[in-house]
């Protein structure tokens, strides 16, 4: 059935029209406010920075020659007409590849226990002594501040060579990164499942074992794999300063020009990155799928 709406005068509609074109009229004064404030900040940046585009622009094409060096053999025939040429330390690189993938891990499952120690101390809602709150959040922030690499650099000159230097530098800002997020999903959990075990005269620990755990643990896995993706990046660039992995041998074949050499590593790198970020997706998906469950 349809009906009739009726149309008020002009005269009645004439201030709402007006008051709705003043407001859009002024949201469109805000938004170009806006742009004119993040373009001019572009600017002075650019400026200060010494960003200069004329370069840029001059030299793009040694950028994109380097990429077509990467894709020819010492004869000068493209990489994909001699794949094993191309591929000929295969069993050399898969080895360090393999030793990557071993830091990230170690690292990563590192530096999630010492972020899952630390987030119920950092947390508002848990920790009511104001001075542990700063000792330990302050902690976080020097780990995640510190460029791993600068880690990696201290602990090459410390341990040596090597594995370690590596798994301790990832782990320590691996801490630094996921303390904050974990911290953040504790101080957003319900609160009611807390006050009932501490009506029970359950210890501290046992309030964050049995009520904030089960709460946040889905969360928190879901971040340990997401850093750990973050990881196998990382452990391929600190391996530039000796820290192990596939790292040493790329930065080797960057500095003497083995461009093929460079080309294979980045491409076993960007597989097994990819392969990673597809298992490690799909297990998050289920496991929020496995919260959102009633």
């Amino acid at each position: 059935m349809t009906r009739l709406l009726p149309v008020p005068p002009a005269a009645q509609l004439a201030g709402p029209i007006s008051d709705y074109q003043q407001a859009v009229a002024a949201k469109r004064r805000h938004l170009a406010l806006g742009v004119v404030l993040i373009a001019t900040a572009l600017v002075i940046s650019a400026v200060g920075a010494e960003v200069r585009p004329v370069t840029l622009w001059n030299h793009i094409g040694n950028f994109t020659s380097y990429f077509d060096r990467l894709l020819k053999l010492d004869t000068g025939a493209r990489v994909w007409t001699d794949p094993q040429e191309w591929f000929w330390g295969l069993a050399r690189w898969g080895r360090l590849l393999g030793e990557t993938l071993l830091i990230a891990y170690v690292a990563t499952l590192t530096g999630v226990v010492g972020a899952f120690a630390a987030a119920a101390p950092a947390s508002r809602n848990l920790m009511r002594r104001a001075w542990v709150r700063f000792a330990v959040r302050r902690s976080l922030e020097f780990c995640r501040t510190v460029p791993d690499i600068v880690f990696a650099l201290i602990f090459v000159a410390a341990f040596g060579l090597g594995a370690l230097p590596g798994v301790l530098a990832i782990a320590i800002h691996t801490t630094g990164a996921l303390g904050k997020l974990f911290t953040e999903v504790v101080e957003n959990i319900d609160m009611a499942p807390v006050e009932g075990v501490a009506s029970t005269g359950a210890s501290w620990l046992s309030q964050v074992r049995f009520a904030v755990t089960p709460q946040v643990l889905s969360n928190l896995v879901s971040y340990a794999l997401l850093r750990f993706e973050v990881n196998v990046r990382g452990a391929t660039v600190i391996g530039f300063v000796g820290a192990g992995g596939i790292g040493q041998d790329l930065i080797v074949a960057i500095r003497k020009f083995y461009y093929s050499d460079v080309s294979a590593m980045l491409l076993m790198i960007i597989a097994t990155v990819m392969a990673i970020d597809m298992l490690s997706a799909r297990l998050r998906y289920r496991l929020l799928a496995m919260e959102s469950r009633p």
